[in-house]
């Protein structure tokens, strides 16, 4: 049972993550490597807070603007000063490594002595003590549903449809007289915002700050985003953004498992595989033409 509730704490927390991902590769097509610095981006904030005596509910909020921030960054960078998507993240992820490290102090910070949004005073009062072996799975979903459901909401509103329009043909945000390019940057903010949120999470689930943490972010958002919408994609009814939760969930039982199979030294080789065979699986084979 514990096994199964890690695995829906991890799989939440990371698809947070998916969501953020989700905007800028499957609705943008930008494929934004900004991820790796904007996870461990939430946690150095965190870190920085909560060791001040900051309320850990208060980091969500500043995390999220945070990441919002280098978001921002990065459409700029690709926007205004005209370089590629490509490189316009790699820019950006590594700048942040340094600014993590200043924010953090150092490259790691325990936590284990501070209040977090999974304990603390207020938890202690109201939870039952049946329930306190549930305390993180209840807050993570409770904060991965809100996610969802705010994300679901601003992508049916006008500024949302002009994302998508973004993505699949920028001729039709011009001819409505909007800047493409003042949506691509809306779009990576909000998408780093959620990163950095997942971050934020991690590191108050985890009870630590890693400058490392964020080291391969990217390849479990879009495993979770691809695993999700290759296995709903004929399903009209469940929305994208549930199927990205599920399949960040799937995918981090996938990697449990395997690591219950094999040494923990073997966890980036798994997640390598794991990760081409979904690749593999997901591609829409092509008809050859006689």
């Amino acid at each position: 049972m514990d096994f199964i509730v890690t695995i829906l704490e991890q799989g939440l927390i990371y698809a947070i993550l998916a969501l953020g991902v989700y905007i800028t590769y499957k609705i943008l097509d930008f494929p934004d490597l900004t991820v790796d610095g904007s996870f461990p981006l939430g946690a150095a904030v965190t870190a920085a807070l909560i060791t001040r005596g900051m309320n850990p509910y208060l980091t969500l909020p500043v995390s999220f603007l945070a990441g919002v921030l280098a978001g921002v960054c990065t459409g700029l960078i690709h926007v205004k000063c005209k370089v590629r998507d490509l490189l316009s993240g790699i820019i950006m992820m590594t700048a942040l490594w340094t600014v993590n490290l200043y924010i953090a102090g150092t490259a790691n910070v325990p936590l284990f002595s501070q209040d977090s949004i999974f304990k603390n005073d207020f938890l202690t009062g109201i939870v039952p003590e049946s329930m306190k072996s549930y305390v993180t799975l209840i807050v993570v979903l409770i904060l991965a549903v809100v996610c969802k459901i705010i994300l679901d909401f601003y992508m049916n509103t006008k500024s949302g449809y002009l994302l998508r329009a973004v993505g699949d043909n920028e001729t039709v945000v011009t001819a409505l007289a909007k800047d493409q390019g003042n949506v691509k940057i809306l779009g990576l903010a909000i998408a780093n915002g959620l990163v950095s949120l997942a971050g934020c999470v991690f590191a108050q689930e985890e009870r630590v700050f890693e400058i490392s943490m964020g080291t391969g972010a990217i390849v479990i958002g879009l495993a979770s985003v691809i695993i999700g919408t290759s296995i709903f994609k004929k399903i009209s009814y469940v929305k994208t953004t549930t199927a990205v939760i599920i399949g960040s969930i799937i995918y981090k039982a996938c990697v449990a498992v395997a690591i219950r199979n094999f040494e923990p030294q073997a966890m980036k080789l798994i997640t390598a595989v794991l990760f081409l065979i979904i690749l593999v699986i997901s591609m829409e084979r092509k008809t050859k033409v006689k």
